[in-house]
C-alpha cells in the first residue's frame, strides 16, 4: 500500500510498516475489566490489529442509556498496553477528557460526531491538546457538512497538532436508508481532496449499524483508497451494553479481514497502463462532448428566457419539468445509464437553468 502522500505521524508509520490499511478494533464501549481484556486479547492473536478502541464516556443520545463507565475504565485500558502490548484509543469530548486521558498515558484521542459538530467544543478541545504530542482522529459531524468538518481539522492543525487522521463514520437523514448512517461517500472523497497528507478511516460498524453490512461497507472504503477501518468488535456482541447490533466478535471480525480484497493504487503492468490511458484519453474525449452539449442546452435555455421576457411568461412550468426529469431518466435507461444518476443531474440542470432565466428576465432593459 502507497502512503507516500500522507504526512509522517503515528498513522502513516504503521501504514508504511504494513503495507496495508490501518486496523483498529475494540468494544463500542469499556464495560468491565474482564470484557476489556479478553477483547484485546483476542484481537491481538489476529496479528494484524494495530490500534484498540474502547468508549469510556460515551455521549449517548438519550439520558437513560450506558453512558460509559469513564474514568474508572482508564486503569483497564493501561493494562491492554501493558500486558496485551496494544496501543489503546478512546473518545474525548471536554478538556477535562484529556486532561485524564493523558494522565493515564492513553496512546490515541478521537473526537467524535457529537463534538465535531460544535466549532466552541472542538477549540476547547485544541486548546487542551496544543502542545501535547498526542495522535488525534476526528469523526466527521452528525450532518452532512464537509465544512464542519474540515474545520475540525484546520482547528486542531492550527493549534500545532500534526499527527492526525480523519474518520468517515456516515452522516444522519431523514431519508429511508439502509445504513444508520448514510455513508454519502462523495463527502469524505471532498474531504480527502482537501487534506491528502491525513489519512482517512472508515468506520463500518456505525455506517452499517449492522454486522451483515460491515464487509460490503469496508470493502467499498479500501476500493475508494481508504488508509484504515475502524470496526467495533465485542466478546458477545448480543448482550453488549451499547451498540450490540453493529459488533461483531474477534473472531468474526478476523473472517470479515480475511475476506476483504486488497487492491494497488495503480499497476506496474505496461499493457495495463497504456490501455488506462488510451481509456482516459478517450474520457477526456466524451467529457469535452459532454460540456459542449451542455453549452449548446444553456444557450438555448437563454433564448427561451429571452421569449418568455418578451411575452411575461413566468420562469417554473411545472408540466415542462416533470415532463424532462420523467423522460430523461426513461431515455437513460434504455441505453444502460442508471436513472437515479440522470435524475440527480437534470435537478443541477434545472437549477442552472433556472438561475441563467432569472438572470435574464431581471436583466434591465
Amino acid at each position: 500500500m502507497e502512503v507516500t502522500h500522507l504526512a509522517d505521524t503515528f498513522f502513516t508509520r504503521r501504514l508504511t510498516a504494513k503495507g496495508q490499511p490501518l486496523l483498529i478494533a475494540g468494544p463500542c464501549s469499556a464495560e468491565t475489566e474482564e470484557q476489556v481484556l479478553a477483547t484485546a486479547r483476542s484481537l491481538q492473536a489476529l496479528g494484524n490489529i494495530d490500534l484498540f478502541r474502547a468508549g469510556i464516556w460515551k455521549p449517548r443520545t438519550r439520558p437513560g442509556s450506558f453512558e460509559g463507565m469513564g474514568k474508572t475504565a482508564l486503569p483497564w485500558l493501561q493494562r491492554v498496553q501493558q500486558e496485551i502490548g496494544l496501543p489503546v484509543a478512546i473518545e474525548v469530548a471536554t478538556p477535562h477528557h484529556v486532561e485524564q486521558a493523558l494522565a493515564h498515558g492513553i496512546d490515541v484521542l478521537w473526537i467524535g460526531a457529537r463534538t465535531t459538530v460544535n466549532p466552541f467544543a472542538v477549540q476547547e478541545l485544541a486548546d487542551a491538546l496544543a502542545g501535547t504530542g498526542v495522535p488525534v482522529m476526528v469523526k466527521n459531524p452528525v450532518n452532512p457538512d464537509v465544512a464542519l468538518w474540515a474545520g475540525a481539522l484546520e482547528r486542531l492543525e492550527r493549534a500545532g497538532i500534526t499527527n492526525l487522521a480523519a474518520i468517515h463514520r456516515g452522516f444522519s437523514t431523514f431519508a429511508p436508508s439502509r445504513y444508520r448512517n448514510a455513508p454519502t461517500w462523495a463527502l469524505p472523497i471532498e474531504l480527502k481532496t482537501r487534506f491528502p497528507h491525513i489519512p482517512l478511516i472508515c468506520d463500518p460498524s456505525h455506517i452499517g449499524g449492522r454486522r451483515d453490512l460491515l464487509l460490503p461497507i469496508a470493502q467499498k472504503a479500501l476500493d475508494l483508497d481508504y488508509d484504515g477501518l475502524m470496526i467495533e468488535t465485542h466478546p458477545d456482541p448480543d448482550h453488549a451494553l451499547s451498540d450490540a447490533e453493529q459488533q461483531v466478535t474477534p473472531q468474526r471480525l478476523g473472517e470479515i479481514l480475511s475476506e476483504l480484497k486488497y487492491r494497488y493504487r495503480s499497476s506496474d503492468n505496461a499493457e495495463y497502463l497504456n490501455k488506462a490511458e488510451e481509456l482516459r484519453q478517450k474520457m477526456d474525449v466524451a467529457d469535452r462532448e459532454i460540456i459542449e452539449a451542455l453549452a449548446r442546452r444553456m444557450s438555448l435555455v437563454e433564448e427561451l428566457a429571452a421569449y418568455k421576457k418578451e411575452n411575461n411568461v413566468k420562469i417554473l412550468q411545472l408540466d415542462r419539468w416533470q415532463e424532462i426529469f420523467t423522460s430523461r431518466a426513461e431515455w437513460a435507461g434504455r441505453v444502460g445509464v442508471n436513472e437515479k444518476f440522470v435524475e440527480e443531474l437534470y435537478k443541477l440542470i434545472h437549477i442552472e437553468s433556472i438561475r441563467k432565466q432569472t438572470e435574464i428576465l431581471n436583466r434591465p432593459e
